[in-house]
């Protein structure tokens, strides 16, 4: 399986449901860097993703978006295929 990383907050409930449907796809370990701990890692995930949200999912080397991006991927058949690589 990819490696999973995402850029979240502690109070996110996107971030919450975001990693609610990975677990529920397989995903036994996904990579939280904390925005709100770091303030850093919110400028570096900015110039990654054009994005100021969060979540920010990255599943291999491949920018999903966020959580409504996720869920659409999902509701297509493409987070699987994503995920197995």
């Amino acid at each position: 399986m990819q490696p999973v990383t995402m850029y979240t907050t502690a109070v996110c409930p996107y971030c919450i449901r975001a990693k609610q449907i990975l677990k529920a796809r397989g995903v036994e370990v996904i990579a939280e860097i904390r925005v709100d701990m770091q303030p850093g890692e919110r400028m570096k995930m900015m110039e990654l993703t054009g994005r100021r949200t969060v979540p920010q999912i990255f599943i291999g080397d491949t920018h999903v978006g966020g959580c409504d991006d996720l869920m659409a991927l999902d509701g297509r058949g493409g987070l699987m295929p994503l995920l197995n690589g």
